[in-house]
């Protein structure tokens, strides 16, 4: 039996999961208007994939209406793959999930991925107002998933209810976690499976195991693959790399605060602002952050995918000003060019 190659930075793909965010002082447009150049610039820079995430009732971020931000996102490159990271499938019944992206992927074939989710991506309030009279348990995501992979398939076409277009569509599902059920559903089901560890470290490494230890392939997968996002701020000097996160670390304290506002410019002394308990929650919150030049971005960064073995990183990066998040995506490109 052959060897498995050892994944490094050389064989992995890199890909950009984007929240939409909103800059303080800016608008709403402005914060889609950046995603686009975003997206066009991760194009240019070899970048596999882009994908939206799914929140509801937040100030600080604009990706609600999440299958639309996707289409206008595709219309706006020419051969990126762009998807959902994810579609909280809990808010949605599966038939309608089954149209838009079937009306997408017969507008952009071949370049739209669904990523799934089984978080509300909001507060329970707004979930209750998504859902109306709907509740959930944890048998439904699995039943949604069959039912999403039913009206996809061409063997649906004499089922009383038809995804019109989406049946026969070639979309590629992606499971998406950050605890253990969705890895070992993943697995079973014979689906990639991403991990959120840009947020909720704790079990990546027992869901990739779990993964791992469940997979069954599948029409849509022979072999496991494993997509882990990461938050990474990169700039010419470590001490710039750090001056900038602390917008990431202001938008985590107000998410531990409930006070949550627009992404805030850097400032020079998080000190002054949390206090040593919030310090600490935030830190274990953002483990996985890989903050730096392309040095030491590279060297953490390297330890970290020879630790997962994942096929694939996905780095989503909050940084106030435009400039320096493109940037510092175009550091983290040349770490595949040497």
């Amino acid at each position: 039996m052959k060897e498995k190659k050892p994944q490094n930075l050389d064989t992995i793909k890199f890909s950009v999961l984007d929240l939409v965010p909103v800059a303080k002082g800016a608008s709403h447009l402005q914060a889609i208007q950046n995603s686009l150049a975003l997206a066009q610039h991760a194009e240019r820079l070899g970048f596999e994939r882009f994908w939206i995430s799914e929140h509801h009732n937040m100030d600080t971020l604009v990706s609600s209406a999440t299958p639309i931000l996707i289409g206008h996102i595709a219309q706006g490159t020419k051969s990126i793959k762009v998807g959902s990271g994810g579609i909280m499938l809990p808010n949605h019944a599966p038939l309608i999930v089954a149209e838009q992206f079937g009306t997408l992927a017969t507008l952009y074939p071949g370049r739209i991925d669904l990523g799934l989710g089984r978080a509300p991506g909001t507060d329970q309030l707004t979930a209750k107002a998504l859902r109306r009279d709907r509740i959930e348990t944890v048998h439904d995501f699995p039943r949604d998933i069959e039912a999403l992979q039913q009206y996809f398939s061409i063997e649906n076409s004499r089922a009383p209810v038809r995804a019109i277009p989406g049946e026969g569509s070639d979309i590629p599902l992606y499971l998406l976690g950050s605890s253990t059920f969705s890895a070992q559903l993943a697995g079973k089901k014979g689906l990639p499976y991403a991990f959120a560890s840009h947020f909720a470290p704790a079990q990546l490494h027992q869901a990739l195991g779990l993964y791992h230890q469940n997979f069954e392939p599948s029409p849509q997968c022979n072999k496991p693959y494993t997509i882990a996002c990461v938050n990474i701020i990169a700039a010419d000097t470590d001490e710039e790399a750090r001056y900038i996160e602390t917008s990431l670390q202001q938008l985590a304290l107000g998410i531990i605060r409930n006070t949550r506002k627009p992404l805030p410019p850097p400032l020079d002394n998080m000190d002054e602002l949390w206090d040593e308990r919030e310090k600490a929650q935030i830190q274990q919150m953002m483990y996985y952050s890989f903050v730096g030049n392309k040095e030491t971005i590279e060297r953490e960064l390297s330890a970290f995918v020879a630790a997962t073995q994942v096929n694939e990183i996905m780095v989503v990066s909050h940084i106030f000003d435009h400039e320096e998040r493109l940037k510092s995506y175009e550091i983290v490109s040349s770490l595949q060019k040497g």
